[in-house]
């Protein structure tokens, strides 16, 4: 334990050095109604957009609905977790803070380098993905205008204020809110024949083998997506850190989590199945670069909604700059976080006198920089790195139920009173351990099929699992060199809210 000591005390002194020298201080700027669209926002993206289509066609509209539905409610349990940590410990790098505290620091080092990385990459993509979906509308303007162009406004969202990205997400979020809202009551009325002609009702629910295409396996293969899809409504913890009341905000923000996820998904992949049959050819079309056979220009076509591809576009590409302007201030606030707790250069913690961590967000956009520009100059490169991201998110859910089961029994072994966790987890300890075995489930099973062959298909495993080795070797590499140990119950801190 004399090494585990040594490092808490040597970076807990760093701490102290640091609030002396005004570094560390972020600004709790983020009202109700950002935290609200920032939890509801992060899983409404590209996902719901264009890959529920192909969700569709995979496994018909009865397995998209398991599978999203299953993977909801993984989502629900590992929210109501990182609520319960967000609310008592409201910390900017929160899933490597608490993966530090009450796991081992060396599993927090991995969280958070886990996290940065699949931001950094992720940004990079949404910035790939704008310049594709311009092309729709100016096709003789070179994609590298639009590109740099639109990083440079994320940069700008990020690097203004907190309260800036804040409005920017809040605004982007409202915009798909109502896009989805709008869906689906034009959806409901052209099942009963209100819109569109005739009436169609449930018929496409019985079309040769529908609702279910393909049996167990094909739910099974789309988990993945669907897990993807979701992928974001953890920013709500990284944001708690600069919430201005997060005892108030983020259990308000998580609550809603459950009925975003059964509203906007589960409604809406209803809404498409029932209009659209499966076997449509056009719900193949889940590319960026293929918006006008998005699920929601089918049926807003199929009413007669004039320059229905151009709405959708335009939605998608708010989708897309929210995503893009999301990652990039959760990965800038893990990188200054993991500096604070001296896991990354001591140069990324200082924060300007408008509370932006800027080191860390220059040095953030120039890696998501780098990463774009290998999709210009080496496809293999960036195809690698994509790869290498493909499981960080499931990875950082993971890391989540670890957390939180180690939190609340911490919490229980040093005798603290249950009352003053101002927002509790449901159904402890079985929401974590049910969550933690999906994210399991998710992780190893997402390539299946490259097991099944007559011969295993080497290259795709190795695509599809990269980002697993990569974690394993920062979480047992930072432990060999640091010596850590898991950190024993009566020892995780519980460091007063007000010192973070």
């Amino acid at each position: 334990m004399g090494s585990l000591n040594s490092y808490k005390n040597e970076h807990n002194s760093q701490n102290v050095q640091n609030k002396k020298e005004g570094k560390e201080h972020v600004k709790r700027k983020l009202k109700a109604r950002h935290m609200t669209m920032i939890a509801i926002g992060g899983s409404i993206g590209t996902g719901i957009f264009l890959a529920t289509g192909a969700s569709i066609q995979t496994a018909g509209p009865g397995g998209a609905l398991i599978a999203y539905g299953a993977i909801g409610i993984m989502v629900y349990f590992l929210m109501t977790s990182l609520g319960e940590m967000a609310t008592f410990m409201p910390v900017s790098g929160s899933f490597s803070t608490y993966g530090s505290r009450f796991v081992d620091p060396a599993f927090g080092f991995a969280l958070g380098w886990n996290y940065w990385f699949n931001w950094a990459v992720t940004l990079a993509v949404e910035i790939v993905a704008s310049a594709i979906i311009m092309k729709f509308w100016f096709p003789d303007v070179p994609s590298i205008v639009w590109s740099i162009l639109f990083l440079g406004l994320i940069f700008l969202l990020n690097a203004l204020s907190v309260k800036s990205y804040g409005e920017s997400e809040y605004w982007f979020s409202l915009i798909k809110v109502v896009t989805i809202i709008v869906f689906i009551g034009v959806g409901m009325l052209t099942i009963f024949g209100i819109l569109g002609g005739e009436y169609i009702g449930f018929k496409n629910f019985t079309v040769e083998h529908a609702p279910f295409n393909g049996g167990l396996l094909s739910v099974l293969s789309i988990f993945f997506i669907a897990g993807f899809s979701f992928q974001g409504t953890e920013l709500v913890g990284i944001a708690a850190g600069e919430s201005e009341d997060p005892e108030k905000n983020v259990p308000k923000a998580i609550r809603q989590v459950f009925w975003r996820i059964l509203l906007f998904y589960i409604v809406a992949i209803a809404v498409i199945g029932l209009i659209i049959p499966y076997t449509s050819p056009d719900l193949l079309g889940r590319d960026v670069d293929n918006i006008a056979v998005s699920p929601f220009t089918l049926v807003f076509e199929k009413v007669g909604i004039a320059f229905a591809a151009s709405v959708m576009n335009a939605v998608i590409l708010t989708s897309v700059l929210s995503a893009g302007t999301s990652g990039l201030y959760a990965s800038t606030r893990m990188l200054w976080s993991m500096a604070k707790d001296g896991q990354a250069p001591k140069f990324l913690q200082n924060v300007n006198d408008r509370g932006i961590p800027m080191n860390a967000l220059v040095m953030t956009t120039i890696i998501g920089g780098f990463a774009f520009l290998t999709s210009i100059f080496g496809d293999q490169v960036y195809t690698w790195l994509l790869n290498a991201s493909g499981l960080t998110g499931f990875i950082a859910w993971l890391g989540i139920a670890v957390s939180h089961y180690r939190f609340r029994k911490a919490y229980m072994a040093q005798g603290r009173d249950m009352s003053d966790l101002k927002f509790k987890a449901k159904w402890f300890p079985l929401g974590p351990i049910l969550a933690l075995a999906m994210c399991i489930f998710v992780i190893l099973g997402q390539n299946y099929q490259a097991f099944l062959t007559s011969e295993i298909d080497w290259y795709g495993v190795v695509v599809s699992y990269l980002g697993l080795p990569i974690f394993l070797a920062l979480w047992f590499g930072f432990k060999l060199v640091h010596k850590t140990k898991i950190v024993p119950l009566k020892e995780c801190s519980f460091e007063d809210k007000s010192s973070q």
